[in-house]
């Protein structure tokens, strides 16, 4: 399947979008409106950068979907889902990022797989695959197989208001660190991967340890961790291992970012971020070091 150029999608485009009006029953910031009929407002605020913010109104439209299947032909299905439309950008957003909005995948009763579960359309789960271009696919319904790892969700004060895991230990290397663990939300909509500051602070010393390259200060970048290594120079990239319960580990193999032939060397850099929350962020930007696994959320049995 190939992918295509998509437009920016507008409400007054589409033949079938209507406004969600306040006095829905999914329409959170409904008390805040004069008017029961206006469009219902959202605002959403993000943990991985600091101040970004996106504010609209919601809308309601058809999405459009191919079923698929090993011994079946495809059936092309139409479900109503719930949009938000952005007006007002706020922080990261003004520099671009997220150029085809943000789709929401989240436990709530608003989210798109939520949706189409309680149309009968599909079980409540859904699972992605990214490849290493940060291109990747969707597939709402996915159930998985029985032989695959799993975590169970967090709930946060009673509530599972986002897909929150609990971290029990770490490593680097063969290096297994004594620090108790944390609490990591899996984010694909955060592009890169913060650990909390003492965790941070820990896992990086460790790593430096073990890498066989020299460090340097790159100013161009987003890491506070890079090294230099010339093309014929062998250097040991130690794997960085997240071990959750049930005995279910997280291996990332190659834990960098590599810029290739910057004044002549191969530049590499631990692709980790401190945060000063109590909990972690796993990024999209570990995904594709998984090329040919998909990540698979279920909103039934919450793992």
């Amino acid at each position: 399947m190939q992918d295509r150029d998509l437009s920016e999608y507008s409400p007054s485009l589409s033949s079938t979008s209507r406004h969600l009006s306040c006095d829905h029953q999914l329409c959170e910031w409904g008390s805040n409106c004069k008017n029961p009929k206006d469009p219902c407002p959202y605002i959403f605020n993000y943990d991985d950068f600091e101040n970004t913010t996106s504010a609209g109104f919601l809308v309601e439209d058809e999405l459009h979907l191919a079923s698929v299947g090993d011994h079946t032909a495809r059936k092309m299905l139409q479900a109503s889902v719930v949009l938000g439309c952005g007006r007002k950008q706020g922080g990261s957003f003004f520099d671009g990022a997220a150029p085809d909005g943000v789709m929401g995948l989240g436990p709530g009763d608003i989210s798109v797989p939520s949706l189409l579960a309680k149309a009968g359309l599909i079980q409540n789960c859904f699972s992605l695959c990214f490849d290493e271009n940060d291109s990747g696919r969707i597939l709402f319904g996915d159930i998985g197989h029985a032989s695959q790892q799993s975590t169970p969700f967090l709930p946060i004060q009673g509530t599972y208001v986002a897909y929150f895991v609990g971290v029990e230990s770490y490593c680097v290397g063969n290096s297994c660190l004594k620090r108790s663990g944390f609490k990591a939300l899996v984010d694909s909509g955060s592009s890169f991967t913060y650990l909390p500051s003492e965790v941070y602070n820990e896992l990086v010393s460790e790593f430096d340890k073990q890498v066989n390259a020299k460090r340097i200060s790159f100013q161009e970048g987003l890491w506070d961790y890079c090294y230099n290594a010339s093309s014929q120079e062998l250097h040991n990239i130690p794997a960085i291992q997240l071990k959750f319960p049930r005995n279910q580990n997280f291996v990332v193999h190659n834990p960098t970012y590599s810029i290739p032939h910057h004044q002549g060397f191969t530049l590499f850099c631990l692709s980790l971020q401190p945060t000063d929350d109590s909990y972690g962020i796993i990024g999209r930007e570990y995904a594709p070091l998984h090329v040919g696994f998909a990540y698979l959320f279920s909103l039934t049995i919450m793992v």
